[in-house]
């Protein structure tokens, strides 16, 4: 008998690291040191030496990690930060909630990242920052970005949470992991993540080290010395037993990326050339991590689709069914429906299929068969 299909199938990506992650969790009991603990300590230093990169700073989660960066680049209420309208909300809420101006363009039609040119156009005097969003994961298209940050004298923030693990190629041969290109990177350990814990966290990077004393300080009240503050800051830390989870399982994070990428070839050789289904297509200066394998549905009502793969038992889902430019909570005189069109008409036909480390062939032609019978009716 099959074994039921998830979109992430966690428990059974928990049972082959079982003993491992369960004796990580004790010891955090046994030590009863939850917060900023050992576990925290020999996480981040592991993260910095995988990434490649100085400093990394845990926090609670990925919103988080956004919003603290922008607090820690001393981003004012009026600054305006260039991003995709083509993305979850916290990117755009945290550049909100912070007073700050969420400038949305447009993405590319074939990586889903931002558009180079886009943001060009949309840079003004009030411009202070840049946040490229590394959609479904694989990095945007870098080098240009950092280039137009460089001529405008922007920062850039990378919107790392769905693509920890990818690299991206400069045109000088040198490779860098996601979220260590710009001047700060910020990922995501929501469980559903290629890095994932067993509740919410986060991390961000940087190679700056004024910066990062200042980030240290800010996840944790502002404090550089205990009780002084000499800064505004918040309460956002990562705990032991979550940093304990994750230090087990980044030794598997690479392997994690090859069997995503297993199921994505799978994926890409039963729907290939078909005339209704485009499949993901990989950038050239980057490699792919598979956080969700998104195929743009043509000539084919997607919705349809979606609840055909509901009656067999398939899940699926729509990543975003609405661009953040129309959302209600950020409506603005300034945007109006046909302004993003790229964003517009993907946010109508995306369609995002099961992808985690567990899928095996059964499921696989499983899946892929339902969706045919339904494209070739």
């Amino acid at each position: 008998m099959m074994k039921k299909i998830q979109m992430v199938d966690l428990h059974s990506q928990y049972l082959k690291i079982k003993n491992e992650i369960d004796n990580a969790i004790q010891q955090v009991i046994d030590s009863c040191a939850f917060i900023n603990g050992p576990a925290v300590k020999d996480f981040q230093k592991d993260l910095e030496e995988y990434l490649g990169i100085k400093h990394v700073i845990p926090c609670a989660n990925g919103t988080d990690a956004l919003m603290i960066s922008m607090i820690a680049l001393g981003l004012k209420p009026g600054d305006e930060v260039i991003t995709a309208s083509f993305t979850f909300i916290a990117t755009a809420e945290v550049i909100a909630v912070l007073g700050l101006t969420p400038i949305l363009v447009d993405i590319n039609p074939d990586t889903f990242n931002l558009d180079p040119e886009a943001i060009e156009k949309a840079i003004t005097s009030r411009t202070k920052a840049i946040v490229p969003v590394h959609l479904f994961g694989q990095c945007a298209d870098m080098e240009r970005i950092l280039d137009i940050a460089k001529k405008h004298n922007l920062y850039v923030i990378e919107d790392a949470c769905q693509a920890i693990g990818a690299e991206y190629l400069f045109e000088d041969n040198m490779r860098k992991k996601a979220g260590t290109m710009g001047d700060i990177g910020c990922v995501s350990f929501f469980p559903s993540k290629n890095l994932g814990c067993y509740g919410d966290g986060g991390a961000i990077f940087t190679n700056d080290n004024q910066l990062a004393e200042n980030l240290r300080a800010i996840v944790n009240h502002g404090m550089k010395v205990r009780y002084y503050h000499e800064m505004v800051g918040v309460n956002s830390r990562l705990d032991s037993i979550q940093a304990a989870i994750l230090r087990v399982k980044l030794k598997y994070l690479d392997d994690y990326a090859r069997e995503r990428n297993l199921a994505a070839d799978y994926y890409d050789n039963a729907f290939n050339n078909h005339p209704k289904l485009k499949t993901p297509v990989r950038s050239a200066n980057s490699t792919h991590v598979f956080h969700q394998y998104t195929l743009v549905t043509k000539n084919l009502d997607r919705n349809g689709l979606l609840e055909y793969l509901k009656e067999k038992d398939i899940p699926a889902a729509i990543y975003y069914p609405v661009p953040l430019h129309l959302q209600k909570a950020y409506f603005n005189q300034r945007y109006k429906e046909g302004d993003l069109p790229v964003t517009e008409e993907l946010a109508k036909r995306v369609i995002s299929l099961p992808m985690s480390t567990e899928l095996d062939d059964e499921q696989l032609e499983y899946i892929t068969s339902s969706i045919l019978e339904y494209a070739n009716k």
